[in-house]
This record gives structure tokens, C-alpha cells and sequence, in this order.
């Protein structure tokens, strides 16, 4: 797989079991040639569980991809104006991102 040069923004949310699994893919994804942007939901950046410290996953993944992370609201506003990315990657996609994506569908029928 080639990825040089496509720009991923990952949108890393509160399944925090599933960390470890987003992070070994998105090595994968790196080693393709990806630029990948970190991007923690409020949850994701702050809440510490059994499955590790929320400081400690926002370092791994910037030491990962060498990107700073994207944390705050207003941080993530300019993505869609500036076209920042190529690919915006859901990971893990929980079932609250399920319901908004199908509430989003239903009010476009």
C-alpha cells in the first residue's frame, strides 16, 4: 500500500479498550507514507482509565506521527475551511458516532 502524500486526520475517540489496536494500525498507515494528524474527542484527551493514562496515548500517537494533536474546538474548525485533510479517519468508531452519523442521514431524507 502507498500512502505518500495523502494527509489523514484520525479522530480518536473514548473506546479506550481499543486503543491499542488503532495504534498498531495506524503504524501501519505511517509506514505507507501517510501524514496522519492526531485529533482526541474531549474524552479521549482526558479521561485516564484501566487502559492507560489520556496524556500518555496523546504522546504515543504524536510521537507516532510526528503531528501535534488536535484537542480543543476551535483547534478543529479550520479542517473543513482549509481542506487539511484528504481522508478523516473515525477510529475507534463508537456507537455514539454510529447514532450522530445516522440522525445526519435521516435529517438529509
Amino acid at each position: 500500500m502507498n500512502l505518500n502524500g495523502v494527509k489523514i486526520g484520525l479522530a480518536i475517540t473514548g473506546s479506550f479498550c481499543t486503543f491499542e489496536k488503532v495504534y498498531k494500525e495506524v503504524e501501519e498507515i505511517v509506514k505507507a507514507g501517510a501524514k496522519v494528524t492526531p485529533i482526541f474527542s474531549y474524552n479521549a484527551a482526558s479521561i485516564d482509565s484501566r487502559f492507560g493514562k489520556a496524556s500518555d496515548w496523546v504522546s504515543k500517537f504524536e510521537a507516532l506521527t510526528g503531528s501535534k494533536s488536535i484537542m480543543t474546538i476551535p483547534d478543529a474548525e479550520p479542517i473543513g475551511p482549509k481542506n487539511m485533510f484528504d481522508i478523516l479517519l473515525l477510529a475507534p468508531c463508537t456507537e455514539n458516532t454510529t447514532m450522530i452519523q445516522n440522525i445526519g442521514q435521516c435529517k438529509l431524507l
